[in-house]
C-alpha cells in the first residue's frame, strides 16, 4: 500500500509540473506573464539605443554609387597645405575647420582626381567622375556608427580665383565636395554641393 501511495504521489507531482509549464507557456504567449522592473528597464534601454540621435561626428568613409566613389576619409587637425596634401594620398580629406557630420554648417571634403592612364596610388583617383553627378544623385557619408545621406543640389566647375567655399555655421546641414591636384594648386576644379536628407544607424 505504501508503494502504491508513493507511486501515485510521483504521478501527481509529474502531472502538476507538466500542467504548470504548459499553462505558463500559453500565458506567456498572450503576454500575461509578469516580468521584473529590471527586465523592463533593459528593454527600454535597447529601444533608446536603436533610436538614439548622434552628436557631431567625424566622417570616415564616402560612397557615391553614381560616380563609382568608395573611399576612406582622413581628418587632419592642421590646415597646413603640406599636411593636407599628405592626407590626400590616403583618400578624401575633411577640411579641419569645416563642420562635422550632424553639425549645422558645411562639411567640406576634397580629393584628388586623375585621368592619367597609369596611376600607382588609387587615392589620386578618389573623386574621379564626381563632375558627372546629377541633381538628386545620392551621396552617403559614414561615421563609426551612422550613415548620413545627402542629395546633390548643384555641380559646377570653379576657377581657382573664384570665391572660397563658405564654411560659416548656418542652420542648414550641407556637404561640399571638391576635386584638386593639390589643395593649394591654382587650377580649375569641380565642386559638388549637396543637401542633408537624414541619417541611419549602421547595422553592426
Amino acid at each position: 500500500m505504501l508503494e502504491e501511495t508513493l507511486r501515485n504521489k510521483w504521478h501527481f507531482i509529474g502531472t502538476f509540473v507538466l500542467v504548470f509549464f504548459v499553462t505558463l507557456v500559453i500565458l506567456a504567449s498572450f503576454g500575461f506573464v509578469p516580468f521584473s522592473a529590471e527586465g523592463a528597464q533593459g528593454q527600454e534601454a535597447a529601444v533608446s539605443n536603436t533610436s538614439r540621435t548622434p552628436g557631431p561626428e567625424m566622417p570616415i568613409r564616402i560612397v557615391i554609387k553614381d560616380a563609382g566613389v568608395d573611399a576612406s576619409i582622413e581628418n587632419p587637425v592642421s590646415t597646413d597645405i603640406a599636411v593636407l596634401d599628405a592626407a590626400l594620398r590616403n583618400g578624401a580629406v575633411r577640411y579641419p575647420t569645416s563642420a562635422k557630420l550632424n553639425e549645422n554648417g558645411t562639411v567640406f571634403l576634397f580629393g584628388h582626381s586623375s585621368y592619367l592612364p597609369v596611376v600607382l596610388n588609387p587615392a589620386y583617383k578618389t573623386f574621379n567622375d564626381i563632375q558627372k553627378l546629377k541633381r538628386g544623385s545620392e551621396i552617403r557619408v559614414q561615421s563609426e556608427g551612422f550613415e548620413y545621406v545627402y542629395t546633390v543640389a548643384a555641380v559646377n566647375m570653379v576657377d581657382a580665383g573664384a570665391a572660397l567655399i563658405d564654411l560659416s555655421r548656418g542652420n542648414a546641414k550641407k556637404l561640399v565636395l571638391s576635386t584638386c591636384d593639390s589643395f593649394g594648386a591654382k587650377s580649375e576644379r569641380f565642386v559638388v554641393e549637396a543637401d542633408f536628407v537624414g541619417s541611419v544607424p549602421i547595422a553592426s
